[in-house]
């Protein structure tokens, strides 16, 4: 028997059993549909991480007291930095000791150190008009800061080094913050000051758009407990990302003998926007195979319909089985039949379901959830290479279910056959 009547054949045996064919369809289009949407979020969240992430800068180092506020996660304003927790380099330590202005001449010595600078970071209540909020706010120096920051300006300008009374806001403390936007040229009360909007960072999804950013003069002026000379982070600016590991373990060592320190006493730690940036891609990665194998376990479902249908078919077909055989059809195309009728099930199912599950991939960025409740809503992202896998997987799961009914239908005697009612 030729190769297209079996395929003949089998398109019969599925337009025959309508009801019964579609029934068996439906399990594997929603198997598909629930692989492709669930996979679909997974992705969509790994590009949101690797977007978030991917303005840190993978050049760029943070040092943090190892006990003090800012020790909590990757700190800095340079697009994304305090948004991201984990490090490349995790210490423990006792106690927690200022970071200092000679922390900075020590380190700025290191081969490889393109550009380095103090953090003042905190909280401040804000005013605007009627309205109040507390947002986080970075002292910086505003020469350094316009080198090393990865962020944008949408509206206005960067801090210039004489800005004592004015701020630059992120775009989501701009839009999302206070009922009304903010503007160039409004005024923020910040801790009892007024300052002025000088500038609004272009929105990159990234730490400085949640930040009011300022002199680092105004800020310690302006925050509490933030007098002197001390700070809460030095952000360090390699030369190149090649420079990452070897400017870490150096400054490590610097600063170890600096500040008379053994690694059980470290009071400092050293993160490396590179190495938070590998930590969460592989967490995403095996988050959204996680997530792709639980949705694939509702094809398991799909295929045991499958399998049941195909049984029912083969009993139904019996006396036809025998015939065929009687005029010269042989075992293997008896099989060929029953296994091409279950892997039309599994292509027509599969081309559905990756319809529903594209359909539901589009509507739920729109449908108002949040994720996290960090203000960003759900994306996805539906790669080709998934709606290819997946049809695959529909018609291999199919044909799978599908091999012992074709073979016991294979191995039917035409005598047995043609005696069967």
């Amino acid at each position: 028997m030729r190769l297209a009547k079996s395929l003949k054949h089998a398109l019969n045996i599925l337009l025959h059993s309508k009801l019964r064919s579609w029934l068996t369809i439906i399990g594997i289009v929603l198997g598909v549909a629930a692989v492709v949407s669930i996979v679909s979020i997974g992705q969509g969240l790994q590009q949101n991480v690797q977007n978030r992430l991917g303005g840190l800068g993978a050049d760029i180092l943070t040092i943090s007291p190892g006990g003090g506020r800012a020790a909590a996660g990757f700190r800095g304003s340079f697009g994304g930095g305090g948004g991201a927790s984990g490090s490349g380099t995790t210490t423990t330590s006792t106690t927690s000791k200022n970071l200092t202005i000679k922390d900075i001449q020590i380190l700025k010595l290191i081969n490889g150190v393109k550009y380095i600078q103090g953090i003042v970071s905190g909280r401040g209540e804000t005013y605007y008009l009627s309205e109040k909020a507390t947002i986080s706010v970075d002292g910086v120096d505003p020469l350094v800061w316009k080198d090393m920051t990865t962020s944008e300006i949408a509206e206005g300008r960067m801090l210039g080094p004489s800005d004592y009374g004015v701020v630059v806001v992120g775009n989501r403390v701009g839009k999302n913050t206070f009922k009304q936007p903010l503007a160039l040229n409004r005024i923020l009360t910040i801790e009892g000051k007024a300052f002025k909007i000088v500038g609004i960072i272009k929105e990159a999804g990234g730490g400085d758009d949640n930040k009011i950013i300022m002199q680092i003069a105004a800020a310690r002026d302006t925050l509490d407990d933030k007098g002197g000379d001390n700070f809460d982070s030095i952000i360090i600016k390699t030369i190149n990302p090649n420079y990452v590991d070897t400017v870490m373990a150096e400054a490590d060592s610097k600063l170890m003998i600096s500040r008379h320190l053994t690694s059980k006493r470290k009071d400092f730690r050293i993160n490396s926007a590179k190495a938070t940036q590998e930590r969460l891609a592989d967490i995403t990665n095996t988050l959204t195979l996680f997530l792709g194998a639980i949705a694939a376990v509702s094809l398991l479902v799909g295929a045991v319909g499958i399998a049941n249908t195909m049984f029912t078919s083969v009993l139904e077909k019996t006396k036809e089985i025998g015939i065929m055989k009687a005029i010269g059809a042989k075992n293997r195309d008896i099989m060929l039949i029953f296994l091409f009728n279950a892997g039309f099930v599994g292509l027509v199912g599969g081309l559905i379901g990756i319809g529903l599950g594209s359909i539901v991939s589009a509507l739920l960025p729109n449908i108002g959830l949040r994720l996290m409740g960090n203000g960003g809503a759900i994306s996805t992202v539906i790669k080709p290479s998934l709606l290819i896998y997946s049809m695959i997987l529909s018609i291999a799961i199919g044909m799978i279910a599908g091999v012992i009914p074709a073979y016991r239908a294979s191995k039917l005697r035409p005598v047995d056959a043609l005696r069967y009612e």
